[in-house]
């Protein structure tokens, strides 16, 4: 808008400006700048939320990443334990009888501690594909936020063109495209 010698126009101000200072004029084109005002403001706060889920999408799948990272070092842990096992066991064939219980309680140890690393990186991956699972739906999400956002995009559009072209076709068209892209962005709400 206008003030202190700046101006600026939005995507709709110039309709607005027009309607302030030359009274109500035509109302079916003051109809179509006020549709068009809320799908903007609408599409506004879909397109936010498409940004909000691709960025949490993005979080997940990295969290899901690290989990994986973490598996993988356990996963090494349990194959170092396995080898000290396997040097245990082969000591307790090779070694003198007063050894034998030494190295006996040793492959003891390393069976219970490859048990616990075991069970902690098989959590890890549990988790990795838990979190790969919530990324994968929220890029769902995402989708269905955008979808709506071209929809609404669109039916600003045909607005322009139905003020235009005084055509009812295009009228027809915004309502059609507007529907279609609040009915996109409640699926997305609601995660459909």
């Amino acid at each position: 808008m206008s003030g202190h010698g700046f101006h600026v126009h939005g995507p709709h101000d110039h309709e607005m400006e027009h309607v302030a200072q030359h009274g109500a004029g035509d109302g079916h084109a003051n109809r179509l700048a006020v549709v068009t005002a809320v799908l903007a403001t609408v599409g506004a706060l879909f397109g936010y939320m498409a940004g909000a889920t691709q960025a949490n999408a993005g979080l997940y799948k990295n969290n899901a990443a690290i989990k994986k990272t973490e598996a993988s070092n356990q996963w090494n842990y349990y194959q170092a334990k396995s080898s000290k096992q396997n040097l245990a066991e082969l000591a307790l064939e090779l070694a003198p009888e007063s050894r034998k219980g030494f190295y006996a309680d040793e492959v003891k140890r390393y069976k219970g501690e490859k048990g616990e690393i075991q069970f902690a990186a098989k959590k890890l991956e549990d988790d990795a594909t838990d979190w790969d699972k919530r990324s994968d739906a929220e890029m769902h999400t995402h989708h269905r936020w955008a979808q709506s956002m071209t929809a609404l995009q669109v039916a600003i559009a045909m607005a322009a063109i139905a003020l235009l072209t005084k055509r009812k076709l295009f009228e027809y068209l915004l309502y059609g495209f507007g529907a279609v892209g609040i009915a996109v962005g409640g699926l997305a709400f609601v995660h459909i």
